[in-house]
């Protein structure tokens, strides 16, 4: 643990931070030096080998968060790793492609953020209702299917008649727009500016 610390805490390093960081994961894991608690640590360590080479006071994505979506793959490098032939090569592979989805993942996140944050930006003044609100937020967020008047009216908790109200009004506001086909199908989406 002295030389682990001792690499980990180094500041004259030559190698690339985020070729340290993933060495000083790996290292940890392989270390195990607790009964519990190694992979989250390791983890930990591997952001906060990142935050201090990139000097910066705000990070946007979480590796930690990333290999815990891919906890499949990752317990499964990390075997074949340790009990391989002691080259790390395939792991810093895996390290850096989960990195490189990380900044993908957050991407993704951060442009749905922006687009929501636009939309009520863009429709501050429009009288809109608790209602309406909360139903236009579960589009925002990326709500599932399709939406209808009869699912508007119970996500909303609402007569269906108040339901159909809210959406027309919303058509006519330009916020929302029928779907191709009708009658008993009648389905609306956000109207993308």
């Amino acid at each position: 643990m002295s030389a682990f610390f001792d690499s980990v805490n180094s500041t004259d390093v030559q190698a690339d931070a985020v070729l340290r960081a993933a060495v000083a994961h790996l290292w940890f894991v392989a270390i195990h030096p607790f009964d519990d608690g190694n992979g989250r640590i390791a983890r930990a360590t591997a952001d906060w080998q990142l935050a201090r080479a990139e000097n910066s006071a705000q990070r946007f994505y979480s590796m930690s968060a990333q290999i815990l979506a891919e906890r499949n793959d990752y317990y499964d490098i990390l075997g074949r790793t340790q009990k391989g032939t002691l080259d790390v090569t395939p792991w810093m592979t895996w390290f850096l492609g989960c990195i490189g989805r990380a900044f993908t993942g957050t991407e993704a996140t951060l442009s749905a953020v922006m687009r929501k944050a636009r939309f009520w930006e863009s429709h501050a003044q429009v009288p809109i209702n608790d209602r309406q609100r909360g139903i236009l937020n579960r589009l925002l967020d990326g709500f599932e299917g399709t939406l209808t008047t009869t699912k508007w009216a119970k996500l909303a908790k609402c007569s269906h008649d108040t339901a159909l109200r809210d959406i027309r009004a919303l058509i006519d506001l330009g916020i929302l727009q029928q779907d191709a086909g009708g009658g008993r199908s009648t389905s609306y989406s956000l109207r993308e500016p």
